[in-house]
């Protein structure tokens, strides 16, 4: 399933109110005007499309937006939830045989459980299933990754577009040696455009890069669980063993809660069977 992931926005939110409180605070509400220069804003934004439209290709730019979409939505990945999943579809397998597990199907939202269930119903050996599974789980972080290098050039590339205003802002102010007075100005205007590039790589471009990267990683951990998940039913493993299997993946946290889980449902049980 899924959600908004606030964190990104309220990260994002909480870096600008910083850099606004550093400001205010040493020159007052009024000095946060003298941080915006429209001229500033326009050499680092409109130099770092220019320097992407360079780097890629109009179809990877298109990504884009879809992309930066992803950074502000997370995915409930349940791995505990996952392994009781496939303790039920084992169990299932093996009363009634794979062909039941079709009808279970229904109840399934993840598209790659289904081909992985659909592909051991079908008879496919499991060692074709890893190969046809795992091939797709490298199209997946391929296609992740094209789509991240977006990011990752932008937060490259803002920092040096502000360095090529701070060295325009530089010449402009050389030119200009015989009126002193309008050096400081010149000077502060032409450092702007490395404080818009910095700030943009290091607030907004590199760690959404970084948590689309993160997300990534995560997905390829719950994808290589289910093909182990699919592998253990297709192959009539007893449950039991196929959930310690499965138990493997889990941490020693979740691992603990999972062993009172168990507890708590043995004395029930037993306090019913009383």
């Amino acid at each position: 399933m899924t959600k908004k992931d606030l964190f990104t926005p309220i990260g994002i939110t909480i870096g600008f109110m910083m850099v606004i409180f550093g400001i205010a605070s040493n020159s007052g509400i009024g000095g946060v005007a003298s941080f915006l220069q429209a001229s500033s804003i326009i050499i680092v934004l409109g130099g770092l499309m220019a320097a992407l439209l360079v780097h890629f290709n109009i179809s990877e730019m298109k990504l884009t937006f879809r992309v930066t979409k992803e950074a502000f939505k997370k995915t409930d990945m349940d791995l505990k939830q996952l392994i009781t999943l496939f303790v039920q579809l084992s169990e299932k397998a093996r009363r009634e045989g794979l062909l039941a597990l079709e009808a279970e199907l229904e109840e399934v939202e993840d598209p790659f459980i289904k081909k992985g269930i659909l592909l051991a119903v079908d008879g496919i050996e499991p060692e074709v299933i890893h190969d046809i599974m795992n091939a797709e789980i490298v199209a997946v972080e391929e296609r992740h990754q094209r789509g991240r290098a977006i990011l990752e050039k932008a937060g490259e590339y803002a920092p040096a577009w502000g360095m090529i205003g701070t060295l325009i802002g530089l010449v402009l102010m050389l030119q200009s040696l015989t009126s002193p007075e309008t050096l400081g100005p010149k000077m502060a205007v032409a450092l702007l455009t490395t404080f818009y590039g910095t700030l943009l790589a290091n607030l907004v471009f590199l760690p959404m890069a970084g948590k689309l990267e993160n997300k990534t990683e995560q997905e390829i951990f719950m994808k290589q669980v289910i093909i182990e998940g699919v592998i253990g039913v297709q192959s009539g493993q007893n449950p039991k063993i196929l959930e310690e299997k499965l138990s493997a993946f889990l941490s020693e946290e979740d691992k603990q809660l999972v062993e009172e889980e168990k507890q708590e449902e043995s004395l029930g049980e037993a306090a019913n069977e009383a």
